[in-house]
């Protein structure tokens, strides 16, 4: 059977040709068979394999196209959180400039509102900022925790920024409130103090300023105030208070005319009376008072344009 053969008859198509026969043992086609099978499956093989190894570098093409663009993300992500961090230290340092200039952390002014001081567990030393540049190798977990603290310190911020604001709005108000102008110009004839009363001739505390001038000459609102007191007043004549808040009122005495009446808001600079000599007076002129809390205070120690 091993030697059994199979012979090939070609017959050409022209008559005088010689017929060829070619002979060819069972065996060798058989292997030659056998071969094919095994190349054909290697071809076949390696088809499969390329395809797949084709496919892997496709997909590792796109892992490493994604894989930078996620370093270039977080790369910029911590360029932002440095920035952030760089300007809530100069936010931080710029609040505590401010409040030991307004002493608002001073405990006996009683005007901390807010958080003042990092908690101890967040403090790091001097000089480190916390929020640096993330390093290549630092996970998305360490930067999220960076951007967690970022977002605590930004609301620490917030609220201390907002007590100062506070602050400088209630001092806004108060400046508005302080009698810092002249309520008329004229010759001061008697300053505050002990003086002689011009009608008994005895020492008497005098508790304003008497400013004298022409009958008629007009007195202005030295800051922004109510209107509480209009109306006669003994020896005084003519009254007009205001209450200027914080404790602050001005009184006007010998007035000749009002021009504003009770429960009126005036603003500085308004005009308000017309200086006169109503009541217990030696002359046209304009008694000014200043008290805060109700004590007579020297009203020059308010009047800022001398």
């Amino acid at each position: 059977m091993a030697n059994e053969t199979f012979t090939l008859i070609v017959v050409p198509d022209q008559a005088t040709a010689e017929v060829r026969r070619y002979h060819f043992k069972k065996k060798w086609l058989l292997q030659a068979a056998i071969a094919s099978a095994i190349v054909f499956s290697v071809i076949a093989g390696a088809g499969v394999h390329y395809v797949f190894v084709a496919k892997d570098a496709s997909e590792n093409r796109s892992l490493r196209d994604e894989n930078l663009a996620l370093k270039a993300e977080l790369r910029a992500i911590g360029e932002k959180v440095e920035h952030m961090g760089g300007t809530l230290d100069r936010v931080e340092r710029f609040d505590q400039k401010l409040r030991a200039i307004t002493l608002l952390s001073d405990p006996q002014r009683n005007l901390a509102m807010g958080p003042t001081e990092t908690e101890p567990q967040n403090q790091v030393p001097s000089g480190e900022n916390p929020f640096i540049r993330p390093k290549a190798s630092e996970t998305p977990k360490a930067l999220s925790d960076k951007l967690d603290k970022l977002s605590a310190e930004a609301v620490r911020q917030e609220q201390s920024l907002q007590e100062l604001q506070a602050y400088f709005q209630d001092q806004r108000f108060m400046l508005a409130s302080v009698p810092s102008v002249w309520p008329t110009r004229g010759w001061v004839t008697s300053d505050f103090g002990v003086r002689l009363d011009p009608y008994t001739s005895e020492r008497v505390m005098h508790a304003g300023m008497d400013i004298a001038g022409p009958h008629g000459k007009e007195v202005i609102s030295p800051s922004d105030g109510t209107v509480v007191f209009s109306g006669l007043e003994g020896g005084y004549g003519n009254v007009l208070v205001i209450d200027h808040g914080y404790g602050i009122k001005t009184r006007y005495g010998h007035l000749a005319t009002v021009k504003v009446k009770a429960g009126e808001k005036v603003k500085r600079g308004l005009v308000i009376a017309l200086l006169g000599n109503t009541g217990r007076s030696t002359g046209p002129h304009l008694h000014y008072e200043v008290r805060v809390n109700g004590i007579a205070q020297n009203p020059r120690k308010f009047i800022l344009d001398d």
